[in-house]
C-alpha cells in the first residue's frame, strides 16, 4: 500500500457534516495527502471550494466520481447515508486496488456488510465518530475486520486524529461506544438546557442564563482537562461540607444519576441494534 507521505490519497465518499469534518481535518493537519471528496449535488460540493488540499466533485457534473476517486485511493471513507452503503460499494468494488483500506463512517453498517460486498481480501475498519470532530475534538471508535494489519490500523488512526482521539474496540463494542461517546454531545447539551431553564427561572434574561449555565461546562471541562484530576476529585473539590453545592449535590444522588444514565445508554443500545437489523 502507498503509505508514504507524498503519495497518500484519502478519498471521502459522501462527505456530509463528519465525512467533511475528517476532509477538513486532514487538509489542515500534518498528514501530507491528497483529498478527494464527493457529494451529490453541486451545492454541497461548493462548500469546500477554496479549502486547501482538497479536491471536491459532484456527482451530477461527474457521474462516475465515486469510481473514479476510490480508484485511486489509497484510504476510501465511506460517508454516505446507511441505506445507500451497499449500492456504493457494489458500484466502487471493481475498481479497489487490492492493497485499498476501506473505512466505514456510516452508523449501524456491519465490517460483515462491506466485506460481503468489497473483493475478498479488502482491508475494511468500522469507525464511530461523534459530532465534536466537527471543532477538532472528536472521540472516534474504531474496529477492525478481517483483513486489516498494523500498518492499516496506524495509518488509519493517523486520519481520525487529526479530529481528535481514537479508541480501538471489538466491533461487537461499537454500539455501546456510540450511546457514550456518540449520543453523549447530546445529553451533554440536554444537561445544560436544563440548567439554562433554571437560570431563567431564578430570574436570570435568556442571554445571562445561556453564559452562565454553558460557560460553567466549558469551563468545567477545561479544568478537568487541564488538571488531570478524578472528576469525582473535581466534584468534591468543589463541595464545602454542609455548604450550598452539598445541598444541591445531595438533590442530583436522590434522583438515581447512575440508574438514569444506565437506562438512557441501555435504551440508546438497543435502537442501535434495531437499525442494524434494519428496523
Amino acid at each position: 500500500m502507498a503509505q508514504t507521505p507524498d503519495s497518500l490519497t484519502i478519498a471521502v465518499l459522501g462527505a456530509g457534516s463528519m465525512g467533511g469534518a475528517i476532509a477538513r481535518g486532514v487538509a489542515a493537519s500534518d498528514l501530507p495527502a491528497r483529498i478527494v471528496v464527493t457529494n451529490r449535488t453541486a451545492a454541497k460540493a461548493q462548500t469546500f471550494a477554496g479549502v486547501d488540499g482538497i479536491e471536491s466533485v459532484s456527482l451530477d457534473t461527474t457521474p462516475e466520481g465515486n469510481r473514479e476517486a476510490a480508484s485511486a485511493a489509497d484510504v476510501v471513507l465511506v460517508g454516505v447515508k446507511p441505506a445507500m452503503v451497499p449500492d456504493l460499494l457494489i458500484e466502487i468494488a471493481p475498481v479497489l486496488r487490492p492493497d485499498t483500506i476501506v473505512v466505514s463512517v456510516a452508523a449501524g453498517v456491519t465490517i460483515a456488510t462491506f466485506e460481503s460486498r468489497l473483493p475478498p481480501g479488502t482491508a475494511v475498519l468500522r469507525s464511530m465518530p461523534n459530532t465534536p470532530a466537527l471543532v477538532g475534538r472528536g472521540v472516534t471508535g474504531l474496529a477492525t475486520g478481517s483483513h486489516v494489519d498494523a500498518a492499516a490500523v496506524a495509518l488509519v488512526r493517523r486520519v481520525f486524529e487529526t479530529v481528535g482521539i481514537v479508541v480501538e474496540t471489538p466491533e461487537a463494542q461499537i454500539d455501546a461506544l456510540s450511546t457514550i461517546s456518540g449520543s453523549g454531545p447530546a445529553y451533554v447539551y440536554l444537561l445544560i438546557e436544563q440548567l439554562t431553564l433554571a437560570a431563567m427561572a431564578k430570574g436570570f434574561t435568556t442571554e445571562q442564563a445561556r453564559l452562565l449555565s454553558e460557560q460553567t461546562f466549558i469551563g468545567a471541562a477545561a479544568l478537568l482537562e487541564a488538571s488531570g484530576e478524578d472528576p469525582a476529585e473535581l466534584r468534591r473539590q468543589v463541595t464545602s461540607p454542609k455548604g450550598t453545592t452539598e445541598r444541591a449535590v445531595a438533590v442530583l444522588q436522590d434522583a438515581d444519576l447512575a440508574e438514569v444514565f444506565g437506562r438512557a445508554t441501555d435504551a440508546a443500545l438497543a435502537r442501535a441494534r434495531e437499525l442494524a437489523a434494519g428496523a
